[in-house]
């Protein structure tokens, strides 16, 4: 699979040790600006590619309930006009934790998304082994991550391990929201019988977007953090960690996952 051009660029490194000159491939890295009525909502550094699959994913996790994403009206380059009628602009933020009562702390991160986003109810259950192929079916799919090295991914999957969708991004968040604007585009919304599964590490956010998503279970090659754990408890999301080598730490839901 060939990454898209606008993805990576070209640039001279040495190699050490010998100090042989050669030409190496980078991830690109550029801002993205989401105007929502023509006015600037957000600004995220972003790997080019699937801009408006991005813009819609985060907006769809910001509470902004967008209907389509498409170029500014004034072509402005790294620019993405959401169509996002009746949104409040005035509540923006990265994380819906800033605007809860109790203020930027663990109880007041969970309540908010508890307000923002129902329980996930699925009753999808999925063997381990599907579970377990997983982070090697979405390195696979990488292809930009194979030049690079540079790249985080997140994979959409079936019930049964098929790969629906997947997408890179120089930052996990950009990665994720680009499947959900995908998922969103082609009327997969809630996720209820869908895995996703992420590259590396799994924080509170990618939780939280996958609550806001209803999918049932996220897997990682990574370790969660204390706050993503709390997060998938309360709100019923099965959360599979280190999965590798034919292992995995289950820390929440655990009855998802069958043998």
């Amino acid at each position: 699979m060939e990454p898209p051009a606008f993805a990576t660029r070209r640039a001279s490194v040495r190699r050490l040790p010998g100090g042989a000159v050669e030409s190496d491939r980078l991830a690109v890295e550029e801002p993205l600006e989401i105007r929502i009525g023509g006015r600037p909502v957000a600004v995220t550094m972003r790997t080019p590619g699937h801009d408006e699959e991005l813009a819609l994913g985060f907006c769809l996790t910001e509470g902004l309930r967008p209907v389509a994403a498409r170029a500014a009206d004034d072509l402005a380059a790294n620019t993405v006009e959401v169509d996002a009628p009746g949104a409040d602009l005035d509540r923006v933020q990265r994380s819906f934790y800033t605007s809860s009562s109790c203020g930027v702390c663990g109880k007041g991160a969970l309540e908010a998304v508890s307000v923002e986003a129902p329980r996930v109810e699925s009753a999808l259950a999925v063997p381990f082994g599907v579970i377990s192929l997983l982070p090697s079916r979405l390195r696979e799919a990488q292809a930009t991550f194979e030049l690079t090295g540079g790249l985080h991914a997140t994979g959409l999957f079936t019930a049964g391990g098929e790969l629906l969708c997947l997408r890179e991004d120089v930052g996990r968040h950009n990665a994720m929201d680009k499947v959900l604007g995908w998922a969103f585009r082609d009327g997969r919304l809630p996720l209820e019988h869908s895995l996703l599964c992420v590259s590396g590490r799994l924080s509170f956010e990618l939780v939280q977007k996958a609550v806001v998503a209803g999918c049932p279970i996220l897997v990682a090659v990574g370790a969660p953090s204390s706050l993503a754990v709390e997060l998938a408890e309360d709100r019923g999301v099965t959360l599979c960690g280190f999965v590798r080598d034919g292992h995995a730490t289950v820390y929440t839901h655990p009855d998802r996952i069958t043998a």
